[in-house]
């Protein structure tokens, strides 16, 4: 579990905006550089600090406690060093934001929305096509197995990490062309994104992407009649999901 993921959103949304600050590049274009760089942080950060952790376990439960402690670590590490560049003030900046279509829906939301079916078909055709994404399904399904067969369960697992981290930049490039942005904004997309998870169903692509489109409805209606109450609907469809659902909406 990795309550740093957020940290990486937050590095992405403002590696886009800094980007666009200083050389002018198209917040679009910079996804081609916040995904590669954040992937080998994160490769980086698996190689070094994960995969010591993995070796010095003798339980995978330990493993798991040792890995979170880590991780809380990594995320107030990731915070301060981005305050240290970026500042804590709010930052934000125009882009796409004229209407269109008959429902006045803001172009930067529907571009953001292409983006993500694109990203979203890619990722599955990669799993399910490619060696490496046979590799990472194997690994994940019987790693034993899968290292008998010849895979580098180690290497599968850094590169799983970073790719990890590279669709949180990935995100935090889109979500910057939406929102304003903090350096201290990283746990709140943590917490959301293991909502969306453990809605989904845990080890489900499908489930998290059903849970989260029905968080973004909820956010979205939440939003329109009373704002402050957008993050207490989260917890509140959570917990009423879970009870009618205890192993998610496509969980085993």
């Amino acid at each position: 579990l990795n309550v740093a993921h957020g940290e990486f959103i937050m590095v992405g949304a403002f590696l886009t905006i800094w980007l666009l600050g200083s050389v002018n590049l198209n917040p679009l274009v910079s996804v081609v550089v916040s995904g590669p760089v954040i992937f080998v942080i994160g490769f980086v950060l698996h190689k070094t600090l994960f995969r010591r952790l993995m070796d010095t376990s003798p339980s995978l439960d330990i493993f798991e406690g040792k890995s979170m402690l880590a991780s809380f670590g990594l995320l107030y590490v990731v915070q301060n060093v981005a305050r240290i560049i970026w500042g804590s003030d709010v930052e934000s900046f125009n882009f796409l934001n004229r209407t269109v279509t008959a429902a006045q829906i803001p172009l930067n939301r529907l571009v953001a929305l292409g983006f993500v079916i694109v990203i979203g078909v890619a990722f599955f055709f990669f799993l399910a096509r490619t060696r490496m994404g046979k590799a990472i399904r194997a690994s994940a399904q019987d790693p034993t197995t899968a290292g008998m067969m010849g895979v580098n369960i180690h290497n599968v697992l850094a590169i799983c990490f970073g790719l990890g981290l590279a669709m949180a930049g990935i995100a935090g490039t889109l979500i910057s062309t939406l929102y304003a942005t903090t350096t201290s904004i990283g746990l709140l997309y943590t917490v959301i994104a293991m909502i969306v998870v453990v809605l989904g169903g845990l080890g489900s692509i499908s489930g998290a992407m059903i849970g989260g489109v029905i968080l973004g409805l909820v956010s979205q209606l939440v939003t329109y009649f009373q704002p402050s109450l957008t993050t207490i609907a989260y917890y509140v469809v959570f917990v009423l999901l879970l009870l009618a659902r205890p192993k998610g909406i496509m969980g085993k």
